[in-house]
């Protein structure tokens, strides 16, 4: 059994981690507020482009593009968004593990596919599989704005352009509630999905100027990046939600926890006080 002592010390350290890791829960629900309100803010841009892009696209029927076209699938890009620090509870290890079950069903070689990451985690954990990393970025901002991936993003759009990847996935946890997320996989480029809101997106009715053709060049490009920038934002508000709900986890097994080692401490207390009256009273009888 225990002494005193170490359960007393045991009891002082759980009760120092209780404090870190309640401050920590509170800190993570501040950034929550704010990363919720940034992802609800991009929403309205995102969709207004889409819009556009859309009735452009699915409108003018003649009106071609590299990014709406599908292509023979030689080589595929997959952007992974990723925390830059753990204690997040299973927020990494979820979209990391879907990743690499789909990477291993569909490809047999390194040629066939690359990887963008965002975060530190997953670039860690590519990297220690020897899978191939064409991209990565590490210390984003817990509140990022789009220039800090703009550079990111761009080249990623660049290496489809360019044909050096033909499809491009983009895997991030969903905010659905400060208790939920969801592993998304989401298909960025080509953007072949455009047609399902033709018709929404073609009532909406606008003058083009120069031209169609020449305002998506400049708009595809445009979209595609914001598809990468929203779901960085929308994994950012899972990752704190997801922090927030661990540090809880833990602050409130560190109570259960502090609660058992007293019981302990008590028991062993009173054992010791008896055995010190038991001592007492033999010796007083001895005595006699």
């Amino acid at each position: 059994m225990a002494s005193l002592r170490d359960i007393k010390g045991r009891i002082t350290s759980t009760k120092k981690t209780k404090q870190i890791t309640k401050a920590m829960e509170m800190v993570s629900a501040s950034k929550l507020n704010r990363a919720e309100q940034n992802a609800r803010s991009f929403v309205p841009y995102s969709e207004k482009i889409q819009e556009v892009v859309t009735g452009i696209a699915a409108g003018g029927g003649s009106v071609k593009h590299p990014m709406l076209e599908s292509r023979e699938v030689k080589r595929t890009g997959y952007v992974v968004i990723t925390s830059d620090r753990g204690l997040a509870g299973a927020y990494n290890s979820s979209v990391l593990r879907k990743v690499y079950q789909e990477i291993k069903q569909n490809h047999t070689s390194t040629d066939e596919y690359t990887l963008i990451t965002l975060g530190r985690v997953g670039r860690d954990f590519f990297r220690n599989r020897n899978m191939p990393i064409d991209k990565e970025v590490t210390g984003i901002s817990d509140q990022p704005d789009f220039a800090d991936i703009s550079t990111i993003t761009s080249e990623t759009v660049q290496l489809y352009t360019d044909g050096k990847i033909d499809q491009l996935y983009i895997y991030y946890n969903h905010y659905v509630s400060a208790i939920t997320q969801e592993v998304t996989e989401k298909k960025v480029l080509p953007l072949t999905n455009l047609g399902e809101d033709g018709k929404a997106a073609a009532s909406s009715s606008y003058e083009y100027e120069p031209s169609q053709e020449e305002i998506l060049e400049v708009l595809l490009p445009q979209y595609a990046e914001s598809l990468i920038y929203g779901a960085l934002l929308d994994g950012k508000a899972s990752e704190h939600a997801a922090r927030m709900t661990a540090m809880k986890s833990a602050t409130d097994n560190a109570d259960d926890l502090i609660g058992d080692l007293s019981l302990s401490y008590n028991r062993a207390r009173q054992a010791a006080i008896t055995q010190e009256i038991t001592e007492i009273v033999g010796g007083a009888a001895a005595l006699e």
